[in-house]
């Protein structure tokens, strides 16, 4: 995709959605993504179609974004209107699915990413090749309908419910009004109203003369309540205050929310390079996160209920209360730890459930390192608190490849404490699965100082045969898609604690060579069924002692 666009002398910006304010408007919206997302797990563990984004999908996408060099900023909040803001800085239009770019009134327009045909580039002749493409202009948008003025949009859009405000308020104004009548052909009633509710807008020169007319129509008690949900919710399509520009090209994120909410410096520069996940800064500033289902084991507890002790030592880093003396005793630390609320999945339900955060160790605690001066903590520490975490010792991890050390850490913390206790098939076959990928990198993506051993070639070239054979049982095993998706909570959590202690150990590459869901569940089919297939490597002494090396330290 970004290759195409640098074809075509496009340059790309990418600016992400962050946590959910300080304000956390949009809680009911994500609670009822939240048990949509449920209900298309459920579907997809009982064999039925759907989709769901993969747990890692973000953060795999944020390395993506660094390895091809593509400008990105993750925002503090949702980041439409730093987006709108820099687009009419710049004179871009803006590529999204988001549909609330309609009512911002963008100079460059806005183009639905449903719409932009990058799989079909065309030549332009000597000016090189172009993307098909449409584009929405909301100056073209009012002038249909009858010189409507832009500043209207944003209340035409609030009065049809967008993430922040539901319809059930203003059923009185619709029941009662008398719209003109729309244009939309056949007789759709949602688009007739839609037309007719622009129709009715385009009266009105400015949005406080359209919202006095539409609360004449409410009882008079409610008149107040609704004028200020009406305001309130206009302002989210008002111009930001944060200048992405300084960002792009100074590498400065200031964000005035961000400042009220007392998060330190450094995180808010890490947050804004994408070296911390929106889970850190929600937990941070809410006390409240939201957990992600997987296709799992409905009957079976939360696949994210493995790493609970990862996400409490978490919330201790970040929420830890400072004691001021030392004489405070040890009882009174833990009636102090603090509390996060938790969104997370209880048999085919989304629920909420109170999680203390973990007392840390004495390094950690005295009022030498509050979170602001984290960073200050000797790295060796740091490093000692994420493996004493994962229960694992450093002299274990280091015959390892750096880039590896952090998921085999995680697949021994995942070996301890999953329940029901995990198979060693399982562990093999995710094992086999991170060898598989290292095969594949030094396959196409050679050391150029390196000369390429012709063995690794054969190996891998085999192994690709191997992949193309059909599965004898090809049956979905759901205990084992439970398993390897609490292995993937491990991993989530374990990554993020890493992030918050300033990466003491290397960052995994979280591309499809790290993990494959439909590999590993192959890989431990057949380990059932023909466990040869350990051997599946042997071609290459290289990735056959690598296995075994990998092998010997969970075990251990």
């Amino acid at each position: 995709f970004f290759g195409v666009l640098r074809a075509c002398g496009i340059a790309p910006f990418v600016v992400l959605d962050g946590g959910r304010g300080a304000e956390d408007r949009k809680l009911p919206t994500l609670r009822g993504r939240a048990a949509e997302q449920l209900r298309a797990a459920h579907g997809l563990s009982r064999g039925a179609g759907g989709c769901l984004v993969p747990l890692l999908t973000r953060e795999a996408f944020v390395q993506a974004l660094g390895r091809l060099g593509v400008p990105f900023v993750q925002c503090f909040a949702e980041a439409d209107r730093e987006i709108a803001g820099l687009a009419n800085r710049w004179g871009c239009p803006v590529l999204s699915l988001d549909s609330d770019f309609c009512v911002f009134d963008l100079a460059g327009g806005y183009c639905p990413l449903s719409h932009f045909q990058w799989r079909s580039v065309r030549a332009a002749g000597p000016q090189g090749c172009y993307v098909p493409a449409r584009c929405f202009s909301a100056e073209r948008f009012c002038r249909h309908f009858g010189h409507l003025s832009k500043g209207l949009l944003p209340l035409f859009a609030v009065m049809n419910g967008n993430d922040y405000i539901g319809l059930e308020a203003l059923e009185a104004f619709f029941s009662k009004v008398r719209l003109p009548r729309g244009c939309a052909a056949g007789k759709g009633g949602k688009h007739v109203r839609l037309q007719g509710l622009l129709n009715w807008l385009a009266q009105f020169a400015e949005p406080a003369e359209a919202v006095d007319n539409v609360l004449k129509y409410l009882k008079k008690h409610q008149r107040e309540e609704i004028r200020e949900l009406l305001c309130t919710s206009m302002e989210d399509y008002a111009p930001s205050d944060v200048n992405l520009e300084d960002f792009f090209q100074n590498g400065t994120y200031e964000c005035e929310a961000a400042r009220k909410a007392d998060v330190p410096e450094w995180v808010l520069d890490a947050f804004a390079k994408g070296k911390l996940a929106p889970f850190i800064i929600n937990a941070l500033i809410l006390r409240s996160t939201f957990l992600r289902v997987q296709v799992e084991n409905m009957q079976r507890p939360s696949a994210h209920s493995t790493a609970l002790p990862i996400r409490q030592l978490i919330y201790g880093l970040l929420l830890r209360v400072s004691h001021g003396t030392e004489d405070a005793s040890s009882s009174k630390q833990t009636n102090e730890l603090p509390i996060v609320c938790e969104f997370d999945r209880c048999q085919k339900t989304v629920k909420k459930t109170f999680v203390q955060a973990a007392s840390l160790p004495p390094d950690f605690c005295d009022d030498r390192f509050p979170l602001d001066k984290l960073m200050e903590v000797p790295i060796s520490c740091r490093q000692m608190l994420l493996l004493e975490t994962l229960g694992v010792k450093m002299s274990f991890l280091e015959p390892i490849p750096s880039h590896l050390q952090l998921p085999i850490a995680v697949t021994c913390y995942w070996i301890r404490c999953s329940e029901p206790k995990v198979k060693m098939n399982k562990v093999k076959a995710l094992l086999l699965m991170i060898v598989s990928g290292e095969l594949q990198r030094i396959t196409d993506d050679p050391d150029p100082t390196v000369l390429p051993a012709e063995d690794d070639s054969v190996a891998y070239n085999e192994f690709l045969k191997w992949k193309e054979k059909k599965l004898q049982n090809n049956d979905f095993d759901l205990d084992a898609a439970h398993s390897f998706c609490q292995w993937q909570c491990c991993l989530q959590m374990g990554l993020y604690l890493n992030q918050l202690l300033g990466t003491p150990l290397s960052e995994p590459d979280l591309s499809s060579r790290l993990y494959t869901g439909t590999l590993v569940h192959r890989l431990y089919q057949e380990l059932k069924s023909a466990p040869p297939v350990e051997n599946l490597f042997i071609l290459s002494p290289k990735m056959s002692q690598l296995y075994l090396v990998l092998l010997k330290t969970v075990e251990s």
